[in-house]
């Protein structure tokens, strides 16, 4: 039972009983309520900004963890750039440098991947920054690891043809010369025996009788056989395929025809003094994607050290060309 509230009247100088009519008790009411519903708002407000629910703490810890997780990631991923890089190292240096494939470009390597569009949808992500840094650095690794690929499938093609690639550059002296005697000029700056003045000589002269055997130094095809009285006169050419040629000059008889293939130590004619030339002698040339290079530095297959020594002192020899 709800407890009789009494107050003094002044004017009657009674106690008179204490009577609420409903539109009072309706403004208590909705008075009460609103005061609970701002302590409860600023309650609630206060809890969602300095404590974090059970399933908040899970997400952060998750979150936590997630970041750790990339971390980790972009430490190993760059752990495998680098390993990347002493492979590209050692492709371009080492193993395209062995089988005479020139290396591939830094350009090409490091090729971007995508544009940045393709990582706008990460942007509205937490830790989006690392998210991005280590998805490019994935994209670029895929890319750089498939260059490689494509790179090691030419390498292990190259050895699979390497019997047929050293059987082909030239290796052997065209003429036969064990004694090493009769190489009159070598490669370089040499006088000119006409002219008589210094000019580049791109070949070797070997000296010997009209008559001498030539023979090929490496497996091909014969590309050109040029029947001239002036420069290299009678002269063949065989490419070897790799990039390389080889030239054969001055010759007094030709065995061979355009196109015939050629293997290394066939007979392909005869040393002469033909075209431009003022003794009896072969000049030999060795060339590769065009541009002359020393012969001396080709005839491992068939001589000794010492013979090589002896060969590479003779054509260091400042000397007269015989063309």
């Amino acid at each position: 039972m709800p407890k009789v509230k009494y107050y003094f009247n002044t004017h009657s100088l009674k106690y008179e009983k204490v009577v609420v009519n409903w539109k009072k008790k309706l403004l208590r009411a909705f008075g009460f309520l609103a005061t609970a519903t701002v302590f409860a708002t600023v309650i609630v407000l206060l809890a969602y900004n300095f404590f974090d629910s059970p399933k908040e703490k899970q997400l952060k810890r998750d979150l936590e963890e997630t970041s750790l997780q990339l971390e980790i990631l972009k430490q190993r991923t760059g752990q495998v750039e680098t390993v990347l890089r002493d492979i590209q190292e050692r492709d371009n240096t080492i193993y395209r440098v062995i089988f005479e494939a020139d290396p591939i470009p830094q350009s090409v390597r490091e090729a971007g991947y995508g544009g940045v569009d393709r990582y706008k949808k990460l942007s509205d992500y937490y830790n989006a920054d690392l998210l991005v840094d280590v998805t490019k650095r994935l994209d670029k690794l895929s890319k750089q690891l498939y260059v490689q690929s494509k790179s090691f499938d030419e390498v292990f093609d190259l050895v699979k043809n390497k019997s047929a690639m050293l059987a082909s550059i030239p290796a052997i002296q065209p003429v036969a010369n064990k004694d090493l005697k009769h190489m009159a000029s070598g490669y370089g700056w040499r006088i000119h025996p006409i002219y008589k003045t210094e000019k580049f000589h791109s070949g070797m002269d070997f000296t010997a009788p009209v008559g001498t055997e030539i023979h090929a130094t490496g497996n091909g095809s014969v590309e050109k056989v040029e029947m001239d009285g002036r420069g290299y006169g009678n002269d063949v050419i065989i490419n070897h395929g790799y990039g390389y040629e080889s030239l054969y000059g001055h010759m007094s008889k030709i065995l061979v025809r355009p196109g015939q293939k050629i293997s290394r130590g066939d007979l392909i004619g005869y040393v002469g003094n033909s075209g431009t030339s003022t003794g009896p002698h072969l000049h030999y040339e060795v060339r590769k994607n065009g541009n002359p290079l020393n012969p001396v530095n080709f005839y491992y297959n068939d001589l000794t050290p010492e013979e090589y020594a002896k060969m590479l002192e003779l054509s260091s020899q400042a000397s007269q060309s015989f063309d």
